[in-house]
């Protein structure tokens, strides 16, 4: 091979991964979603209230909470090539197994499965960002797999509803569930470790790739990362901030049918709040790393990005008072579009401080404070929605951001430093 193509195929190579990881993030979340999309017709056939819809969607949280915990070991042992097509091809099965539920046991179970498989693109996709982008870059490729998360959501209105619409709902989760079996194939194909690759002398490294260094660094252990006090603050911080966007995800659109009246037809509307969501994870992503390039240090770009999208969130409560559809629906696509651009800089943050050789360890336990977050939203939003009304939610979401970002700054920005895992130009 000569030069000129080699220097060529190795940039596309890596923005190639990032492309698949981002359609690995649209599959987890469209198979995620198909429940609350379609919660309506599934309450109403199998006979489920409220509260029985709350405990399946703990069901998958409590499994998906475990699963963090184990599978970003799992990443660090086998790598995230192996790991990742493991962990999409259990999801997608046990998506496809929710077809057969007959009852909130049933459907409950089969949740629980896909908790578990769908943890481990979380787990496993910041450490390739980590083998393949240095600092200034991690945000833009981190923003660009997140972003795969609202298009899911995006797209999901619009397919699943139709075509539950036309085939049934136990379809629906078939189809959904086989597109990550073919997802895999891709991913075995091209997907090469750094560190694999860089052994491998056939594959030689184009001369003007900018590598991520691969030093003998230290690594953490559960005991020495629960020790730790920017992984207790980073997973605190996203088990207060998460829980805003789990509820736009599992809730919203019940929200809409049953304070505000539209139909589950209507409700594919919601589109446009996943599409800002998708703005937001690309908009944090490109900023940070803008400053970065500038000569900033990372981790506290990433901090001040992140006080920033806090301040919007004060604007929750005037999701429930606007007078309209369309102005709760403007008003919730800014607050997620915030968000997510927070979330794909916590992410980053991660990445930043965390030694690679322990990364799928650490961001699995960051990750669980999310999902215990999302347990923790799931009871309050149903035990407030029997007792009250939704709009006591919303007043709730508008502080959870600028509780977290203090305690943030005081146990990551304080001390921010290069992190051992930080890259160079070669």
């Amino acid at each position: 091979m000569n030069s000129t193509a080699t220097a060529t195929k190795g940039p596309s190579l890596r923005w190639a991964i990032v492309g698949l990881l981002f359609l690995a993030a649209v599959l987890n979340y469209v198979d995620k979603n198909t429940l609350a999309l379609l919660a309506p017709t599934i309450q109403r056939e199998l006979g489920l209230d409220d509260q029985d819809y709350a405990n399946i969607q703990n069901a998958f949280q409590v499994a998906y909470t475990i699963a963090l915990l184990g599978s970003g070991a799992i990443v660090d042992r086998l790598g995230p090539r192996l790991s990742l097509a493991l962990f999409v091809g259990w999801w997608s099965v046990a998506n496809m197994l929710t077809s057969l539920a007959r009852s909130a046991a049933s459907l409950a179970a089969f949740r629980s499965l896909l908790g578990l498989g769908e943890a481990g693109n979380w787990t496993a996709s910041p450490k390739v960002v980590a083998e393949w982008f240095p600092a200034k870059e991690r945000g833009l490729a981190i923003g660009i797999y997140t972003a795969g998360t609202p298009l899911g959501m995006t797209l999901a209105p619009l397919f699943i509803i139709w075509f539950a619409g036309t085939f049934g709902w136990r379809s629906t989760f078939v189809v959904t569930g086989a597109l990550g079996l073919v997802w895999i194939v891709p991913w075995l194909l091209i997907y090469r470790s750094r560190d694999a690759r860089d052994d491998d002398q056939s594959t030689p490294v184009p001369a003007n790739l900018e590598v991520v260094e691969t030093p003998k660094e230290e690594s953490w252990g559960w005991l020495q990362a629960f020790g730790r006090r920017e992984v207790w603050c980073l997973l605190l911080g996203r088990m207060l901030s998460d829980p805003v966007w789990f509820f736009y995800q599992n809730w919203y659109p019940k929200y809409l049918v049953s304070a505000r009246g539209l139909t589950q037809d209507q409700i594919k509307i919601t589109w446009v709040m996943f599409l800002g969501a998708g703005v937001g994870s690309l908009f944090g992503g490109w900023i940070a790393g803008r400053f970065i390039r500038q000569g900033s240090t990372a981790a506290r770009v990433r901090l001040f990005t992140m006080l920033g999208c806090a301040l919007f969130m004060p604007l929750s409560p005037l999701v429930a008072l606007a007078p309209s559809t369309e102005l709760s629906l403007a008003l919730a696509s800014l607050i997620v579009l915030a968000h997510l651009a927070w979330l794909t800089n916590i992410s980053a943050l991660v990445v930043d401080v965390v030694p690679r050789a322990s990364l799928g360890t650490v961001f699995g336990i960051v990750a669980a404070g999310s999902s215990l977050g999302a347990i923790v939203m799931n009871e309050a939003v149903a035990k407030l929605v029997k007792h009250h009304s939704y709009t006591n939610w919303f007043w709730i979401a508008a502080c959870l951001h600028l509780i977290a970002i203090p305690l943030l700054f005081w146990g990551v920005g304080r001390n921010a430093k290069v992190p051992v895992s930080e890259g160079r130009s070669s």
